[in-house]
C-alpha cells in the first residue's frame, strides 16, 4: 500500500468516529508564536500543502508488516509525554518485538508541528510517529500520510480522519485542595466558579483558555454563552498560568483553592499524597489524543507496527496505569472500573463531549482566541 499526500484543506468533517456503546466497544474507544507560524506558513508555501511528495510504501497484511519492520530496526516517536509514562507501553512493544528499538522524544505539541512542517517540505523526515491533539490536530492533518489502518488491527472507532489513531484521553476537569476547601462548598458547576468566594487569586486557570474547549462543543450551551462566562470569570481576577500543568502546581500547594487541571495530573498528584480531588464540575471534553504516520517517515512500517500495538488492548492496559488510554468518547460510565481515569471521571459524576470531527476542531480554532480576549489572556 502507498501512503500518499493527503487534502491541505482536512476540515470537511468526514472523519467521524462511531460513538457505539462502552459496553459494546469496551475501551475502544495556543495558538502558537509569531515566529512559528510564520516558519510553518513558509514551509507549507514550499511544500504546496505542508507534506513531502516522498512516498512510503506498507505491506498489505501485518505478517509483512512485520517483516519489514523489522529489517528497518528501529522506531522513532515523539509526543508530548514524559518519557516515563510512555516506557511500560515501549518496554512491552520491545519485548514482543526485540530487533525493533524505540527512540522516544518528549516534544511540545507546536514544536512537533512546526518540525515537520520543515522537515516534509525539506524532504528530511526524522519523527516516524507523531501526536496530534487540540490545536494541532488540524494542522496535522496536512501532515500524515494515508494508512490503510484497518490492515493493522485499528478498529474502525478508533480511527479519526482517516489517518489518525485515537490511542489516550486525559479529560480537563477542575481540581480543588482538599485542606483548603469545605465539602459543602466544593463547585458542582460552571456558574458555581463565578461564585464571589473564588474571587481575587483563590482559583487558578489557564490563560489559554482550552479549558473551556467544552463550551463550542456542548450544544446545550455554545460559543456566546462561553465567552459570556469567560467575562464573568475574568471579573472575579483568577490567578492565570501559561498552561494546564503550571495551574495545577498551584491547587497542590494550597496557593489556590481550587483551578483547571487536567485528570492525570490530579491522579499522579493523589497517589504522591497531594491533597486535591477532582470537583464536579460539569461537563467537559474527552480531551482525545492520536497517533499518526507523518508523509516521508524513514521508518515507516515500524511506526505502523508501533501504533497498531500502542492500540492493543496489552498497551492499552500498561498506558491505563500511566493514566494515559482511551475512554469512551462522550458519556458512558458502563465499565467504569477499566481504567483509573474512567473512574475518577465517572465517580465525580462528570458528563464529557468528543471532539467528534476535523469541523470541530476548526471550531475551537475559533473559539479559544475569542475566549481569551474575553478572559483579558490575549496580551501575548
Amino acid at each position: 500500500m502507498t501512503m500518499n499526500n493527503t487534502s491541505c484543506t482536512g476540515n470537511d468533517g468526514r472523519g467521524v468516529r462511531r460513538l457505539l456503546p462502552f459496553a459494546t466497544t469496551g475501551l475502544r474507544r495556543h495558538r502558537f508564536a509569531a515566529a512559528a507560524v510564520a516558519i510553518a506558513t513558509t514551509a507549507a508555501a514550499l511544500s504546496g500543502c505542508g507534506g513531502s511528495s516522498a512516498s512510503a510504501q506498507l505491506p498489505s497484511s501485518m505478517n509483512e508488516l512485520v517483516k519489514q519492520a523489522t529489517s528497518e530496526g528501529e522506531v522513532e516517536w515523539s509526543a508530548p509525554k514524559p518519557q516515563e509514562q510512555m516506557q511500560p507501553a515501549i518496554d512491552l512493544f520491545e519485548k514482543k518485538y526485540p530487533d525493533i528499538k524505540v527512540k522516544y522524544t518528549n516534544t511540545k505539541a507546536p514544536d512537533q508541528v512546526s518540525q515537520l512542517k520543515i522537515e516534509e517540505a525539506a524532504g528530511k523526515v526524522s519523527v516516524d510517529v507523531a501526536n496530534a491533539g487540540g490545536l494541532t490536530v488540524v494542522p496535522s492533518a496536512g501532515l500524515a500520510a494515508d494508512v490503510d489502518w484497518s490492515k493493522y488491527g485499528i478498529d474502525s472507532e478508533d480511527i479519526f480522519a482517516k489517518n489518525f489513531v485515537y490511542i489516550w484521553a486525559v479529560p480537563k476537569v477542575w481540581a480543588y485542595n482538599t485542606d483548603k476547601v469545605k465539602p459543602a462548598d466544593v463547585p458542582k458547576t460552571w456558574d458555581d466558579l463565578l461564585d464571589p468566594m473564588w474571587s481575587n487569586g483563590k482559583i487558578s486557570a489557564e490563560a489559554r483558555a482550552s479549558f473551556m474547549s467544552v463550551w463550542p462543543l456542548d450544544p446545550s450551551s455554545g460559543e456566546e454563552a462561553g465567552l459570556d462566562w469567560a467575562k464573568k470569570f475574568a471579573a472575579q481576577k483568577p490567578h492565570f498560568t501559561p498552561n494546564t500543568t503550571q495551574s495545577e502546581a498551584p491547587i497542590e500547594s494550597g496557593q489556590v483553592s481550587i483551578g483547571t487541571s487536567l485528570i492525570n495530573l490530579v491522579l499522579e498528584a493523589q497517589k504522591n499524597g497531594a491533597p486535591v480531588a477532582v470537583a464536579p464540575v460539569s461537563p467537559t471534553n474527552a480531551n482525545e489524543s492520536y497517533l499518526y504516520i507523518p508523509k516521508g517517515a524513514p521508518h515507516p512500517a515500524a511506526a505502523a507496527l508501533l501504533t497498531s500495538f500502542l492500540s492493543s488492548d496489552q498497551a492499552q492496559a500498561a498506558l491505563a496505569k500511566t493514566y494515559n488510554s482511551r475512554i469512551p468518547v462522550s458519556t458512558d460510565c458502563t465499565d467504569a472500573g477499566r481504567t483509573p481515569v474512567l473512574e475518577a471521571i465517572c465517580k465525580a459524576g462528570l458528563k464529557w463531549f468528543p471532539t467528534a470531527t476535523l469541523d470541530d476542531y476548526n471550531t475551537l480554532t475559533d473559539f479559544f482566541p475569542k475566549a481569551e480576549k474575553a478572559l483579558g489572556t490575549d496580551v501575548s
